[in-house]
């Protein structure tokens, strides 16, 4: 990846994100903008029976759409998921409105982080559900959203230069004491208490929340590019320490990791991620009812490592990352599913026999993909109606 933060999204992910803050604002000033829902008594998360209910709502759905969330919740197979796109408002419109339309068909996961999009993908977000439970075309306890913090996020776009990216870290971070030089990874990713603090309060603002139903690590591997691997795990023990705190203020309901490399290769790796460890430091964190839920990385015909290859130490074994998750009961929820696009054409005819139920090939992928033993949900970016009712149609009723 190219090793240059204030020229592209792809070095750090931070690619997708704005806030209706000031910049220099502290974690602790941040405030959710107002609670969604109107009365004080409106729920305030997802829940067993606002998640049925959701699930409920387009009766050409087939019955395994419906999947079972942690927390006893109910998911729907596809998940809109919010990182692709510029930083611009008709990418915004875009995503407002394939938003709108997939919650309406019974989609009730909506995954973004707070990087994406320079913070934009958020506050679309927000301001999308926030419409939604105003006017009554969705309720709060209906919708699982999930975001994620550990990158630096820029202000509606990213800076100009590296003069600039450095100039805006020195004056948003280091002289506010949100994070210091040595908490920051590769120049823009901190598992730091303080960093995260600032992050959730800016996510909770953004997305108009007082609690958020899904807090990831967004991609913890990162730190271990930096550190040794006693230091990462003194680094996530306080990160984990400071969820905990978060969930038992009701700022959020459980937390996970998400990643990209470190839940998919093996041990021999610089950035190999054990799922058994991170779930025994939230043990150590909190104990047996710590909040530690879920896992997110990629999964797909291209991607199939989770499923495919043992690259978790379970007792004496190696398994799966899925076979892991199964053992240590982590829901587990796939990103990439389609590849960016790349798997939405040319799949082989063997693919096409697998699936015969299924129209186009990005359908094929997607139930490849959530066909896979404990996957929850697959997560699409979609900014296209067009792209929605194509990928819903991996589980309609046929005539």
């Amino acid at each position: 990846m190219p090793n240059a933060p204030w020229a592209s999204s792809v070095t750090i992910d931070m690619h997708d994100r704005t806030t209706d803050l000031h910049p220099h604002q502290s974690g602790a000033e941040l405030q959710p903008a107002r609670l969604v829902g109107g009365s004080p008594r409106a729920p305030t998360r997802a829940t067993t029976a606002g998640t049925r209910r959701a699930l409920e709502r387009d009766p050409a759905t087939r019955e395994d759409f419906r999947r079972a969330f942690p927390r006893r919740l109910t998911v729907g197979a596809l998940g809109a998921g919010t990182y692709l796109g510029d930083c611009t408002d008709d990418d915004d419109d875009a995503y407002a409105r394939t938003l709108r339309a997939a919650i309406a068909l019974g989609v009730n996961l909506v995954d973004t982080a707070s990087n994406y999009r320079c913070q934009r993908s958020e506050r679309t977000v927000g301001r999308t559900l926030d419409a939604l439970f105003e006017s009554g075309g969705a309720r709060r306890d209906e919708v699982i959203i999930c975001t994620k913090g550990g990158y630096l996020a820029f202000d509606a776009a990213p800076p100009p230069s590296r003069a600039a990216y450095e100039a805006w870290r020195e004056a948003t971070l280091f002289a506010t004491g949100i994070v210091t030089q040595d908490e920051l990874v590769r120049g823009g990713h901190s598992l730091a208490p303080s960093f995260l603090a600032h992050q959730l309060a800016q996510s909770r603002a953004n997305l108009r929340l007082q609690t958020i139903d899904v807090y990831y690590l967004h991609n913890p591997e990162e730190q271990l590019l930096g550190v040794d691997r006693a230091q990462f795990r003194a680094r996530l023990r306080a990160a984990f320490t400071f969820l905990e705190e978060a969930a038992q203020r009701g700022e959020i309901v459980s937390y996970g990791c998400a990643t990209w490399l470190g839940l998919r290769v093996g041990p021999e790796h610089r950035q190999h991620l054990t799922l058994a460890e991170l779930v025994a430091v939230a043990r150590e964190v909190a104990g047996t009812s710590h909040h530690f839920r879920l896992v997110q990385l990629p999964l797909s015909l291209a991607m199939p490592e989770a499923a495919r290859v043992p690259t978790q130490p379970l007792g004496r074994r190696m398994v799966t990352l899925l076979e892991a998750a199964d053992a240590l009961g982590i829901g587990v929820v796939a990103s990439a599913a389609l590849m960016q696009g790349r798997l939405a054409t040319g799949l082989p005819d063997e693919v096409r026999d697998l699936f015969p139920e299924c129209a186009t090939d990005a359908q094929r992928a997607l139930r490849f993909a959530t066909s896979l033993p404990g996957v929850a949900c697959a997560l699409v970016g979609m900014r296209h109606g067009a792209h929605l009712e194509e990928n819903l149609g991996a589980w309609q009723r046929r005539a």
